[in-house]
């Protein structure tokens, strides 16, 4: 399954849950109808979108915070995996959206991925997830399940993981940030303000 598909699922699927969206994940989300509580994380450090969930959830425990965070994010900052397990927050979903490369930076294969490794098996993201503390983990490998799976793990007791194995974007290049910084803070914030999210 690409990426687009997969996220196209999952903005069908949402209703009024935050969705904090980085490097790939930003770049093919901002191709969506917007919604005011869209995080484009544009301009980003890389691997911090799930520490910036995390932050979000324990800031925001009525509100349901979803991250799409790819398998390089997620390598730069496996520490954040542990962290999340340790507060336990129960509104926030992490999606791992694994295409085996740094597709923003030139697609080169990541050291989790079977093409960098001299065993040639690929690291398992449900497994490293489970060995920092998640109980709720969910491997989808094609389109229809993530299709009926969606909505459960939007609504099921967190903190969720997936790991959604994907195809890489050919070409794929880096995403543009949808505007200025400080006015897209400030549209965030109010939209914060100004709507509730039942967990």
């Amino acid at each position: 399954m690409s990426t687009p598909e997969t996220l196209r699922v999952l903005h069908a699927a949402r209703t009024n849950e935050v969705v904090v969206t980085t490097m790939s994940t930003a770049r093919e989300w901002n191709e969506l109808t917007p919604h005011p509580l869209d995080f484009v994380y544009v301009p980003s450090s890389m691997g911090q979108a799930s520490s910036l969930g995390l932050g979000m959830a324990l800031a925001q425990p009525d509100r349901r915070i979803v991250v799409c965070n790819g398998d390089g994010c997620t390598l730069m900052n496996l520490g954040s995996l542990a962290s999340i397990t340790a507060a336990a927050p129960k509104n926030l979903v992490l999606l791992v959206f694994d295409n085996e490369v740094y597709e923003i930076t030139g697609a080169q294969g990541t050291a989790a991925s079977r093409h960098r490794r001299s065993d040639g098996n690929s690291l398992d993201y449900a497994e490293m997830a489970r060995a920092c503390g998640f109980h709720s983990v969910h491997t989808i490998d094609s389109l229809p399940q993530w299709e009926q799976q969606v909505k459960q793990l939007l609504s099921e007791p967190g903190p969720v993981f997936a790991w959604l194995k994907v195809a890489p974007v050919p070409g794929g290049i880096g995403p543009r940030s949808p505007g200025p910084g400080p006015e897209r803070a400030r549209a965030f914030a109010r939209a914060l303000q100004d709507s509730s999210d039942p967990i």
